[in-house]
This record gives C-alpha cells, structure tokens and sequence, in this order.
C-alpha cells in the first residue's frame, strides 16, 4: 500500500472515531443534563414499566392510573399499547403533561412475527437459515415499529433440553452452538445497523438466566446447575446475545443457586456487565420482582431493594420499585446513585431509539397499511414455513402426494384457524390465518378433497377449559366421539390417500403450558389407529409446540411430516410440501424420545465410565430395562423426498497450532430423484480433557441445495474457540491432545476424521 493509501485510510479511521466520540458524547451530555434536572421520584418514575391491560398474555396483573402516572413522571414506559393513535397518545400525554417532558418506551412481546406470524421459534430453528431468521426479525419489527412499538422482549435463546417444558416453543432448542448464531441474526434483524431508523426497535435478550432448565420442566420452577455446566451449555447463548450488541436483557423467574434472577448481583452485575461487558438496561419479567416474596426472600420493600442493589433497571408491572424504593433510600437501604445508574441507563436506551430526537418517530398513521401484513410479507412468511417443516417418516414414496388425487383430509387441526399461528402470537389475528383444507384447495385445485374432523383434540374438559384461557383453541365437539370417528373412516374408505392432521393445540404449549404427557391426546391417537386399518396410503402432518412421544404412530404404516405451528400461512405451505412444490429441509433442533421416562435426552450428553455399546442391553452399563438409550429422532434429523449421499471428508490438516482455524471438505451428491436441500452438520469430539467431555458437539453447518444427481464439495470451517471450554476453574481454554470430527446429516453422523491440537 502506498503513502497517499496509508494516510487516506488513516484518515477515515481517525475521522470516523471522531465522529463516533462526538456522537458518544453527545449521549453522555444529553442523558446527564437530563438527570441533573430529576427528583429522586422522577429518577424512580423511569424504573416502572406498566401495562393498561387489553390483551396481555403473560399474566393477570394489570396496572392503574396509568395515566396519572405517566403525568406525575412515574412511568418509564408501557406494555401492550399498539397503534399509531394510540402510542402517539400516550406520548403526549409524557411530553406534554409531565414535568420534564421524557419521552416512553413502548413495549411489546414479538416472539414470530407480528401482524404476519411466522411458524413458531423451534419450527423457524428448524430452517438452520440464518438469513431466513434474520429476515423474518427485520419483518416483525418492520410491521411492530408501524404500530408504534419500538421495544420488543425477543429473542428468547433459552437453552430447552426438556419437551415438557412448553416454553421450549420459543427458543431454538437443545443446542448452544446453533442457538447462539439463530441469536445473533434475530438481534440483528430487529436492530439493524441504526436504531433511530423507524422501521428497526431494540431487541431484549431474555431470559437470564438458565430458564429451560427448570425442574421437572415445570414453568417458573428452581434451577440447580454447577458452573461449569452452566458456562459450557447454557451461558454460551445469551452471550451471543451481548457480543450482537442486543440493547436490554430480561431477568428470568427461576432462581440460581437460591437467589430470583431478578434479585440476583452475580448474574446480572458479575456476569452480564463485568464479565461479559454489557451496557444496555435490564428488565425484570412480569411482576418477578414481587414474586421474590412468594420465593421467601422478604416483604415487597426487601426484594425491590434486593433486585435494585444487585442491578435491575426496570420493573416490569409490579410498581415494587416506584412504591418502595423512596422509603429504602431514607432508610439507607439502596442509594440515590444506584438509582440514578438505572435511570440512566434507561434514559440511554431512550436516547439510542431517537425518541428525544423524535417521541412520535413511532407514531406516523400512514405506516400499517403499507408495511403490516402486506403480500411480499406473508409470501415470507409461507417460505419460513416450508424450510420450517421437517419429514420423520417416509412410508412407501406417499409423499408427494398427485394433485389430482383423491384426498380424505381428515383431523382437529385440518380446518382450523384457530391452532394455525401457535403459542405467543397475541398480536396475531388466527382469523386470517390459512388452515389446511384451504391451503390444499388453492395449491391443487384439481384434486378432490374432502374433509371430516374424525376426532376432537382432546376429549379431556378440564384440558380444553386451560388451554383456552386467551381464546377458544380447543373445542369439544357436540356430536359423540363414534360419529366423528365414523364420518372420517367413510370419507377414507372413498379415497385414494388419507391425510390425517393431528397434534397439539397452539396452547398445549408455551408458558404456563408444562406437560408430563407427551403423547397425542386419546381422542387423536384412537382416529389414526383405525384410520391406518383400512389399507389407504397415509400421510400424517403432526402440529406441535414441541418434541413428542409419537412411537406408536411411528409404527404405523403412513408418513408424518412434522410442521409445528406454521403460523398465518401455514395451510399454503403445507400444501406445497404435501404435493411436491418444495421438498422438506428442515432438521430438529430438539432431540426427540421415545418416551417421557427418557428425559433428558439430547445430542451432546456425556459417557459414564459404564457406557453401552450401541443399544445392546448389558447388565450393570447404563441402560434401561425397558427401553434403549437412543431416541426416536436425533438432533439433527430430517428426511427429503430426495436422499444425500457423504463421502471424501478430509481434512486440511492433521496437526493445529493453538488459535488455527482448520478447514474441512466433504462431498455431498444427491442421490434420489428429487431436486432438494441438505443441512451438512459438523461435529467435534474432544478425546481427552481435563473434565469430561460430551461425546460430541454441533460446531458447524450449512445449508447446501443439490439438483437431483449432483455432488457439491462444500467447506465447514473451525475457528479457534469452537475447541476450546470452560474447565474447571472456569478459564476458557483448548487444551492440546486429539479431536474427532463427525460430519452427515444429524448428530448421528457416521463419516469421521481427526487431528490433533499442539
């Protein structure tokens, strides 16, 4: 490079650090000019997030006098306020009506989408599509930011190693590797590269931490995890999350070695900010502060001083701090500056959406009909939903199904708007949703299908009455359980296929959704049963928020695609799976058992020192008596209508120097007769350490599409950290020695190499 380059560039870079300490600065100024001027009340005012109540789906404390509150300077933002109107609204009455005129945040929860619902977290995991994923978020906060919200409580990364547990729904699973890049593309789509652009809003990590590990896979349970567990498994996820610049974090309502995570100084001051160096604003959960009480940590006045003290910014709706806080001040119990540093960083966070600049940037009228539900949206989201599907089963080339067939569309979940977006879509409408039986009418109009519900979802009422605490998700039909049956065996009788639609209703899992039955419901199992009798093809498309125990319908003679809660196009994507317009891709993120009595299971558990070889029963090896140790789907696992072939893995070297990254190749032909893609997986064995190590983790993939007959050499990379751990003393390290590589299509892959580390 010449002189004249070197000093042009130079140049640049000074300049722009300029710009950016100008820029900084201006924050500082600006934040601290504005501090200097509130009251200890104002200061505590920007601590308490409120809802106004209307729809909000997380709990049933709604707050009062919001707006005389938000008048007073005692509110620092809202939750569940949306519309252009309505936002602007409340807006004015905080610069117009408040003494210093601070603008709010306004809150919202968008976990798959907003207007247009996407297929459910685990299912959109599912796509291993990074640019997918990130697209979607980019849409969701699109079409939320034109309805005037400009805060969005997602992603939820949290580590889910137990179906029961039905918030495994909203994450990406069992896999810490794959949940720390689907983190990163969803913070990055919701906050872009600026945040006072309109159409981008802040992203909140949540929830911090270790929230799918809850005992028992019972929500809000206790958590009881030793740190080098927690830092290898679980940690490494919301990190990814800080490293992606995500603006705030959200507490968890699970404890961490006895202390709420909302009142917890190691985890959100020792680890979130001085370990890992984050700097936005915390949140609490829905009333968790408060909940501390219940946990039997004191009285409203002792927890709200115990969450302050240990670095909680924000108070989501339990008003403990904006009631208690004052008192504890006087009474020395918390101080003035660290009620200062928490205002501060919320008033930070104000600053960086651009609403000093603009307090209605988020309130322009004429945003949700152009950007909200739109055509180049929903074709978005009928694509997120085809990657999202994966095939369990393929049973004697069933699948795809002719369009000119003759088709019994049988089950609950056939035509059924209401199951369509699944759980935690509350800004959803499930009434423009596409159910099934309308999605086969428009992508193979010539086909002659006929519909009968054959079953209810379930015929348990107290089950229906819980699962439809926010809507009717679940209806028992009138006429008798023999009648439904009935129709739906005649119907298959005069049919050349049956497709049975079956699974979970979108409330069957979620928050406050735990299940210690993971089976299809009585009512649904005895249908495919006596449906499989008749000697028809079948293809079984299976709905649910998460892994299931399906051995028996595994047994039966159909195929089962598997296409979670697909969201509002779902029906349309599923017809183009069905009938061949696009062939499946998805893989699990989640391991699926083979029964309750399996859990946990997943793909990177440890060896004891008496394992089994294979699934050979051994007396005195650990084993079942009743069952084998290995799953019924992998990690990893996906079938095509296509097959893939693996060969010629290599290496680029056999031997590493600390901090090298190493290249591997490998060939991968499609070998059926279908044009398709295939996720090629990577994973590592690290032979011999210093704790024991898991048998193998995910440290690679990529998405690769195959004409029919090709072979493609693709290339998996491993970078120096994807050796490394946290050992015992909890130092990040790789240490010298041996290491397997396993690359195919799951967490079963049988083609192997190794190098060595020096």
């Amino acid at each position: 490079m010449n002189t004249l380059k070197i000093k042009l560039v130079s140049f640049i870079l000074l300049f722009g650090l300029g710009l950016f300490s100008v820029k900084a600065q201006e924050k500082i100024d600006q934040v601290e000019a504005l501090l200097s001027k509130m009251t200890l009340e104002e200061k505590i005012g920007q601590l308490n997030l409120l809802t106004p109540g209307g729809g909000i789906a997380t709990g049933s404390v709604v707050s009062n006098n919001v707006e005389a509150k938000i008048k007073a300077g005692q509110v620092g933002g809202l939750f569940g306020v949306a519309g252009p109107e309505k936002v602007r609204q409340a807006q004015k009455i905080a610069i117009e009506n408040s003494r210093l005129k601070i603008p709010l945040l306004i809150g919202s929860d968008i976990i798959h989408g907003y207007k247009t619902t996407f297929p459910i977290p685990l299912g959109t995991a599912a796509s291993w599509d990074l640019e997918l994923i990130k697209k979607m978020a980019e849409t969701a906060a699109k079409e939320a930011t034109a309805d005037g919200i400009n805060w969005n409580f997602s992603p939820m990364v949290d580590i889910a190693r137990d179906p029961r547990w039905g918030r495994i729904a909203e994450g990406a699973g069992e896999d810490p590797f794959l949940g720390s890049a689907i983190a990163t593309a969803m913070i990055k789509g919701y906050q872009g590269t600026n945040l006072k652009k309109p159409n981008t809003m802040m992203a909140t990590v949540k929830h911090l931490v270790l929230y799918g590990a809850a005992e028992g896979g019972r929500d809000y349970n206790s958590v009881d995890m030793g740190k080098v567990k927690m830092y290898n498994q679980y940690l490494p996820v919301y990190k990814a999350a800080v490293d992606a610049g995500v603006g705030s974090a959200m507490t968890s309502f699970n404890d961490i070695d006895g202390v709420p995570a909302s009142g917890n100084k190691w985890m959100i001051t020792d680890l979130l900010r001085k370990q890992w160096g984050f700097e936005g604003m915390v949140v609490s959960d829905y009333t968790s502060v408060n909940e501390m009480v219940a946990h039997g940590l004191g009285d409203l006045q002792t927890v709200s001083a115990l969450a302050l003290n240990a670095g909680l910014d924000m108070d989501m709706v339990g008003e403990g701090f904006l009631t208690t806080l004052k008192k504890s001040v006087e009474e020395g119990k918390v101080s003035e500056e660290s009620i200062t540093q928490a205002c501060r960083r919320i008033l930070t966070a104000k600053y960086n959406l651009g609403l000093f600049n603009d307090p209605y940037l988020y309130a322009d009228e004429s945003r949700p009909e152009k950007d909200i539900l739109s055509q180049e949206n929903r074709k978005l989201a009928r694509e997120a939903a085809r990657q999202s599907f994966v095939l369990l089963k393929k049973h004697e080339n069933v699948l795809p199904l002719q369009k000119s067939a003759k088709i019994a569309l049988v089950g609950p979940l056939a035509n059924n708007k209401n199951n369509m977006l699944g759980t935690w879509a509350p800004t959803g409408d499930p009434q423009l949703s596409v159910p099934v039986f309308e999605g086969f009418k428009n992508v193979a109009p010539k086909a002659k299908i006929k519909y009968a519900k054959g079953a209810n979802i379930t015929n348990d009422p107290d089950l229906a009455k819980r699962a439809n605490v926010f809507g009717t998700r679940v209806e028992i039909d009138e006429r008798s359980s023999e009648t439904l049956l009935n129709e739906a065996l005649k119907l298959a009788e005069n049919s050349d296929v049956i497709v049975a639609v079956v699974g979970e209703a979108s409330e069957f899992s979620g928050e406050a959704a735990s299940r210690t039955n993971l089976s299809l419901p009585e009512s649904q199992k005895r249908m495919l049963t006596e449906l499989s009798k008749i000697g028809k093809p079948m293809v079984i498309v299976l709905m649910s928020g998460r892994p299931l125990t399906i051995e028996d319908e595994f047994a039966l003679p159909a195929s089962i695609l598997q296409v979670w809660h697909a969201g509002i196009e779902a029906g349309n994507a599923i017809a183009d799976v069905v009938f061949g317009d696009y062939n499946p891709s998805g893989k699990l993120t989640a391991t699926w058992p083979r029964n309750v009595g399996q859990i946990p299971v997943y793909h990177s558990m440890k060896n004891t020192g008496r394992p089994i070889e294979a699934d050979n029963f051994q007396k005195f090896k650990s084993n079942y008596l009743d069952v084998v140790n290995t799953p019924l789907f992998p990690f990893g696992y996906g079938m095509s209508y296509t097959e893939f072939g693996y060969k010629n893995l290599k290496i680029q070297k056999s031997q590493i120097a600390q901090m090298e990254a190493v290249e591997i190749l490998v060939d991968v032909t499609n070998t059926g007769d279908f044009d398709g893609a295939e996720i090629v997986q990577l994973y590592l064995r690290d032979v011999v350490r210093s704790i024991t190590p898991p048998l193998r983790e995910l440290k690679g993939f990529t998405k690769v599409f195959l004409k029919k007959g090709e072979t493609k050499t693709v290339k998996l990379t491993l970078q120096p950290n994807d050796l490394k751990f946290y050992n015992g003393a909890l130092e990040f390290v790789a240490e010298p020695g041996d290491f397997e590589i396993f690359v195919g299509t799951n967490s079963q892959a049988e083609l192997k190499t190794s190098f060595k580390l020096n």
